[in-house]
């Protein structure tokens, strides 16, 4: 693999953490920013909701901007604005301060989520794209096995506000890589032919093209499916089985390692039996492995080594589910790629909210509720693939 191509994934990469390191670096600090800021797990979960919705609304800016404007100039506006609301964060003196900090906080953070996937469709296509993309994604699982574990050692030494000065130093150097080590890959005559009406149109055609919203769809479900256990986790195994932050980071950062590791595996899959295929084995095995973990849990051993080692297994599989997914998606839409990247990624977080505020419903601090959270977004993926993906690929077989 050459240098430039592994240097593009590590930026890329880095540029797509900054948001999630937001999040995952402050998860073992949510039982003290409750405690500090006098409020309940649930308003305190309201931080990790505000910035999961506008993350998630802001990147319908982004893309169509990236298309009009090229790739790195709304990079530079959205993490200027995370800086600033970092700070904000920092200072925050209650817990409605910080919740609308944090909402500002993913406004800026979105950019570094739609905009490096438009890059990686800018300059491939394919197997290729895949390989690229998983590259992208081993960065970016860096952020669940380190962010955790740094986040434990800033409270320990600083307390939680330690944890959104230490991510504002990470957006600064995110903006001097962009700056310095990342090319423009969106020229200046591929932009004449965008505008804010010509994203509406693509916006408009993007949701009635069904092959587009079904890979979405499965990608938003397999990301759902850890974000229930991303939010519902420092409680349950804080709380409830007794962990340590910094036990706590560990255990958190263990799935990250299964999911970087198998994810590194796409391309090579990929060319060898085809990227469809590829996908249907790792959603069919994803659903299987979550339904069982519930099963065996309802059964009796929901000790938490037993979930640990499903939660292992099963995202292992989603490591291939979300790449390939998402490459799949972006094929057949070069011209417009900012823009389908970011009707993909809000879908996703859409997705990913709903899911997060039923398994709040039902959450009561043990362990089944939110396993079984993550075996129904499996399942859905499942059921989605088999409808669609899965039917088509039978037609095309007795062609």
């Amino acid at each position: 693999m050459n240098a430039p191509f592994f240097r593009t994934a590590l930026i890329l990469g880095l540029l797509s953490a900054i948001g999630p390191f937001a999040i995952d670096m402050y998860l073992p600090a949510l039982p003290s920013i409750g405690a500090d800021l006098h409020s309940d797990n649930s308003v305190t979960q309201l931080s990790l909701l505000a910035f999961f919705i506008s993350f998630a609304l802001a990147q319908l800016l982004y893309g169509p901007l990236s298309d009009m404007w090229g790739r790195k100039l709304p990079l530079y506006i959205g993490i200027s604005i995370f800086v600033v609301a970092s700070v904000g964060c920092a200072l925050a003196q209650n817990i409605e301060t910080l919740i609308a900090f944090r909402f500002i906080q993913g406004i800026g953070g979105a950019a570094g989520m739609v905009i490096p996937r438009a890059v990686v469709r800018d300059m491939h296509t394919g197997v290729q794209a895949a390989r690229l993309m998983s590259l992208l994604m081993l960065v970016f699982s860096i952020s669940p096995i380190l962010a955790p574990l740094t986040g434990s050692a800033v409270i320990a030494f600083y307390g939680w506000r330690g944890v959104f000065w230490a991510v504002t130093i990470a957006a600064f150097i995110g903006i001097l890589l962009l700056a310095t080590q990342l090319d423009e890959t969106r020229p200046a005559h591929q932009r004449k032919e965008s505008s804010i009406a010509g994203a509406m149109r693509a916006y408009g055609m993007l949701l009635r093209d069904r092959n587009f919203m079904t890979l979405t769809f499965i990608g938003g479900l397999g990301i759902s499916s850890f974000l229930v256990y991303l939010a519902n986790s420092p409680f349950v195994l804080i709380e409830h089985y007794g962990l340590t932050p910094t036990q706590y980071s560990f255990a958190f950062s263990i799935n990250a390692v299964s999911f970087f590791a198998v994810s590194q595996a796409t391309g090579w899959l990929g060319e060898k039996f085809g990227l469809v295929r590829v996908m249907r084995i790792a959603v069919t095995s994803y659903a299987l492995v979550m339904i069982a973990m519930v099963a065996v849990m309802a059964a009796g051993l929901a000790q938490l080594p037993v979930m640990a080692v499903f939660l292992f297994a099963g995202y292992g599989f989603l490591g291939l589910v979300i790449p390939t997914s998402a490459v799949l998606a972006l094929e057949d839409h070069g011209e417009i790629a900012g823009t389908a990247s970011s009707l993909m990624g809000t879908l996703h977080f859409v997705i990913s909210a709903v899911a997060m505020v039923f398994s709040s419903l039902v959450a009561d601090g043990t362990a089944l509720p939110m396993a079984g959270g993550i075996a129904i977004c499996a399942f859905l993926a499942f059921a989605v693939t088999q409808a669609t993906i899965g039917r088509r690929a039978a037609v095309a077989a007795a062609e």
